[in-house]
């Protein structure tokens, strides 16, 4: 009797998630730790990997469906077990002919260049470059590889997508635009603004919502409506001291490969502040509030369908460069799709940084199952009232405004002052 292995759904922090699409389909051959499905969850759409090498035998849950941690994914028929087949199946053949083909490579000098089929050049493909190759819908076997043995990487899709959009670019600038009489009058509305005719379309567009989309509004609307009363606080801070001590030390910083980030300086003195205020650090549950002994501070990244919140482990215990460091990497793997779960999990408070895209002042939605959100607004020179040797006196400082949403079960209003203070006397006496 053949042997399988069960493909299950991992521990997942947050809501529940969804299948977003199979990479394999029944009867597919899979390569150990070679990535069969995506699931979306409301923070980052993630890859499974296949447990073991052999054939995708049974799918249990299908595109679109729920799917909660601990369920069961999908059924691999293990290679190599004994089954009613008696002959070779060409899934089979397929990895043969692929694996005498790479044994081969360095031992006989080819009499001519040969190049990979579509199915080889996938197995070489990391699940990265994967990833892009499906979203662009590439054909890999026109790129150049510049990695190792000829490998497709990364930069050589992100490349070849640069050129092509610059060809097409290229080859609009030569199509003459469409004649007025050959318009769709139907859906075409001319207006006369400022003595000038402008025309705009008329119909309506619709743009389906991802799975990622989808999950991220439930979780919304459950942290808003369902789950949490929300109350906000709104302070300022005088960015002067912050804004000397970056100057002065990034160009240290860039030595060794960091780049210093404001967002660094928020995350250590939200680390910092909740020392003043561990509440804010916490969980509700219906019987008691869990306060961490940690400081896992989410930073709210964006990317091309939403946010997603990668997490920065242990911050009261990093250094400055520390955390600039590990920022560093977390904003890079979000920004290419390479996140994993361990990555987005965990996180106690979180820092959505809107001031980044111009907004002054926000009143972000909490993260739960966390019980407060720290909101950083857009750092401009404004004019401020000072004392001076007992005299007030006029100047013009770069200030921000921060808010802190709190779960009004959790906490009340002076705590979330007493932990705004803290923050601010932080930024505004950084040594």
């Amino acid at each position: 009797m053949s042997k399988t292995v069960l493909v299950t759904m991992p521990e997942q922090e947050g809501s529940k998630s969804v299948v977003e699409k199979w990479l394999k389909a029944p009867g597919d051959f899979v390569g150990i730790h070679e990535p069969i499905v995506e699931i979306s969850t409301d923070k980052v759409t993630i890859e499974i990997a296949s447990p073991a090498t052999g054939e995708l035998f049974k799918i249990f849950k299908h595109e679109n469906s729920d799917v909660m941690p601990g369920e069961t994914l999908a059924e691999i028929l293990l290679f190599g077990e004994p089954t009613v087949r008696t002959s070779t199946s060409p899934l089979e053949k397929i990895q043969s002919d692929f694996t005498s083909k790479m044994e081969s490579i360095g031992k006989e000098k080819p009499t001519r260049e040969e190049k990979p089929t579509s199915k080889e050049y996938k197995m070489l493909l990391s699940p990265a470059v994967r990833k892009l190759v499906r979203k662009y819908r590439i054909d890999v076997s026109k790129i150049k590889g510049t990695g190792k043995k000829g490998r497709v990487t990364h930069k050589d899709v992100i490349d070849y997508v640069k050129m092509a959009d610059t060809q097409r670019v290229s080859h609009s600038k030569n199509i003459p635009p469409t004649p007025p009489s050959m318009k769709d009058k139907s859906a075409i509305t001319t207006m006369k603004l400022s003595g000038q005719e402008t025309e705009f379309a008329s119909q309506s567009r619709f743009v389906n919502h991802s799975p990622m989309r989808k999950q991220i509004a439930n979780h919304m609307v459950e942290s808003m409506l369902q789950t949490a009363p929300h109350v906000t606080a709104i302070f300022e801070a005088n960015m002067k001291n912050v804004i000397a001590h970056r100057n002065k030390s990034k160009q240290a910083f860039a030595k060794q490969g960091v780049n210093l980030t404001f967002t660094s300086y928020f995350a250590l003195a939200t680390a910092l502040a909740t020392q003043s205020v561990m509440e804010v650090n916490s969980r509700w549950h219906d019987d008691r509030l869990e306060i961490f002994p940690y400081c896992n501070v989410g930073i709210a990244t964006a990317v091309e369908n939403g946010l997603i919140v990668p997490v920065l482990k242990n911050v009261q215990n990093l250094s400055l460069i520390g955390v600039a460091n590990e920022l560093q990497k977390l904003t890079q793997k979000a920004r290419s799709g390479r996140l994993s779960g361990e990555d987005i999990q965990h996180g106690t408070i979180t820092i959505t940084n809107h001031g980044v895209s111009g907004s002054l002042i926000a009143t972000p939605i909490i993260n739960q199952p966390q019980s407060a959100i720290l909101g950083i607004g857009k750092m401009q020179k404004r004019v401020v009232v000072k004392e001076v040797n007992g005299e007030d006196c006029i100047q013009i400082q770069p200030m921000i405004y921060v808010t802190l949403t709190i779960d009004h079960r959790a906490l009340d209003g002076f705590q979330a002052n007493k932990f705004l203070t803290a923050f601010v006397d932080v930024l505004e006496n950084w040594q």
